[in-house]
């Protein structure tokens, strides 16, 4: 563990490999943050988007999909757990067995009341700076995603979708995405 000149203690992947593998955790900004389980819409979004993507990007040949939990390792102090992620082609030399090792090239976080602070914030400025092309914030009470593209090293608000609308992302070209469909219950 190393320790800052004010005396915080700050954990490092070294560290966070040893927490349980039983409960979620996070490492930001040398913090280790657990994370809890997701309510049944969450679950239920989640599902939806995964097979929609995962579907889209194995039939177009585009990269993979994966699923929490699977490790995004961004620095020795910022590891993430995405909701959901993409990893094109292009990057998949990112990919280990254990984990990702840098950007994917689109991050999914579904939003929760425990997690909102975290994926609003901290995590939109971290995902911004290491270079993830494309960024969803999920909203599922609301039934919005908000899609932030890269654009000059962060992360900025392109569009926000509605239940009625069909999103279309610049990273998985020729995805259109029917948020009815998604948000159906």
């Amino acid at each position: 563990m190393a320790t800052t000149t004010q005396g915080t203690v700050r954990r490092t992947y070294k560290d966070y490999c040893t927490t349980p593998d039983d409960e979620r955790y996070e490492l930001l900004n040398g913090n280790l943050m657990m994370v809890p389980a997701p309510n049944r819409k969450h679950q239920e979004v989640l599902g939806t988007l995964y097979l929609e993507l995962g579907n889209f990007a194995k039939e177009h040949g585009l990269g993979r999909v994966y699923v929490a939990p699977f490790d995004v390792v961004l620095s020795d102090t910022d590891v993430v757990q995405p909701d959901l992620l993409f990893i094109s082609r292009t990057r998949e030399h990112t990919l280990t067995e254990e984990n990702v090792r840098g950007a994917p090239d689109l991050v999914i976080e579904i939003l929760s009341p425990s997690t909102v602070e975290r994926d609003l914030g901290y995590k939109h400025e971290l995902y911004g700076r290491h270079g993830v092309l494309e960024y969803w914030i999920v909203d599922p009470m609301g039934e919005t995603i908000a899609v932030h593209r890269q654009r000059h090293g962060r992360l900025e608000l392109a569009e926000t979708f509605g239940r009625r609308d069909t999103l279309r992302s610049e990273v998985l070209e020729g995805l259109h995405l029917k948020l009815d469909d998604i948000f159906a219950s």
